[in-house]
């Protein structure tokens, strides 16, 4: 399905190392609003999609989720390679040295390993395509955060690049559920849509007149 370019799709470069602000950056891998789930989110939910549209939007993320966990997992690894052991007790990166030494490894920022609970795939393509709409602005803000405490420009502009990718993310999807919601059938339960909410509303009314 895939062809691998043997290129990121943004170049990281960093010279000097910093294991505390990997420590930061490495919720974006692993952490709940990082790549790993984004695109297990995404490449997910695309089988339940009711129109091309939708899917392909979900299949082209995904894809490119994949790609966002390319650049963050070299910009971690390149800010821990080549530490002393000083250098690692001193960041607070000890705990997760003695587990996994420098090896890059799915968690948040607070140490909490990835777990797939952190996404959901519904199945109706309403209620998904509203999670990758948050899915998205939640990770734009999680970018935002770590560009509030990044001081080098060797990383600052890798991230601002995948902060920018999330916003076109979210823009996408919101096209993506327009051709959804022009298309409401009794599978999307989101909206009022006649072939489900109708006949909820007339029992309902029922229900009402008959003071139950």
């Amino acid at each position: 399905m895939w062809n691998y370019e043997k290129r990121l799709q943004f170049p990281v470069n960093i010279k000097t190392p910093n294991a505390k602000l990997a420590l930061f950056i490495m919720s974006q891998y692993g952490g709940p609003d990082g790549e790993i789930g984004a695109s297990m989110r995404y490449l997910s939910q695309r089988f339940t999609m009711p129109n091309r549209i939708a899917m392909g939007t979900l299949n082209d993320i995904g894809t490119e989720e994949l790609a966002h966990l390319e650049i963050v997992s070299t910009i971690v690894h390149q800010l821990t390679r080549n530490l002393s052991m000083e250098e690692i007790e001193q960041s607070g990166l000890g705990p997760y040295y003695i587990d996994h030494t420098v090896g890059i490894w799915p968690q948040a920022a607070g140490g909490i390993p990835f777990n797939a609970c952190e996404f959901q795939s519904k199945g109706d393509p309403i209620t998904d395509l509203f999670e990758d709409l948050a899915a998205e602005q939640k990770a734009r803000s999680t970018y935002d955060n770590i560009l509030r405490v990044v001081k080098d420009s060797e990383v600052a502009e890798p991230i601002r690049f995948l902060r920018a990718r999330e916003i076109v993310h979210f823009q996408r999807f919101g096209e993506a559920l327009r051709s959804v919601q022009e298309e409401l059938d009794s599978r999307n339960f989101y909206a009022f849509n006649p072939s489900f909410d109708a006949p909820c509303q007339a029992f309902c009314e029922s229900m009402t007149k008959n003071g139950n």
